[in-house]
């Protein structure tokens, strides 16, 4: 669903939509289980930058549920990740902040976005959301073994006959060990 900015200075825009498993792209590793659902409002929000200067920017306030799938961190094994995320986010135009010397921003600057040309688009908006609310690491649970170095079994579900590899920290201790055992 574009959100054009021409069209939020008539009237604000309301959201109320359910995006199938697919209609949204999330990368590799993150899938989508059932239908994503998203509500909310859109709206023009004109800054005025001196006397004659304005910049149209965007403010979107939702919020989503989802329910997604993510490989275990160290098994690989599927994990359900449910998200149910609110949001209230400001874009402004494309290159209207860019300044011919460098310059530092303040925190507040951090949480604008940018959009392109007439608007942006919803998919956009809610990957970006979907993929903020989800950790980076997941496990199916907290006493997961995960896979063999050597072998990659799943520790989880078999055994493995690989021998383990010492750390190579204590390679000096074992040398001594051995040493006065002799």
């Amino acid at each position: 669903m574009l959100i054009r900015v021409a069209d939020l200075h008539l009237h604000k825009r309301e959201f109320n939509q359910d995006f199938p498993p697919g209609a949204i792209e999330f990368g590799p590793d993150l899938r989508q289980q059932g239908p994503l659902h998203t509500e909310g409002r859109a709206e023009v929000i004109v800054e005025h930058r001196g006397h004659k200067e304005s910049i149209d920017d965007i403010r979107i306030v939702g919020k989503l549920d989802a329910t997604m799938e993510v490989s275990c961190a160290r098994c690989l094994d599927p994990v359900t990740h449910s998200v149910d995320w609110a949001f209230d986010l400001l874009y402004r135009p494309l290159g209207v902040d860019r300044r011919a010397e460098e310059v530092s921003i303040t925190e507040a600057d951090t949480e604008i976005g940018y959009y392109e040309g007439d608007g942006l688009l919803l998919e956009d908006v809610l990957r970006e959301q979907v993929l903020l609310a989800t950790p980076l690491k997941l496990v199916c649970r907290e006493d997961c073994k995960g896979l063999c170095p050597q072998c990659g079994t799943n520790l989880n579900v078999e055994s493995c006959n690989c021998q383990q590899p010492g750390d190579p920290r204590w390679a000096a201790l074992s040398e001594l060990k051995n040493k006065l055992q002799s």
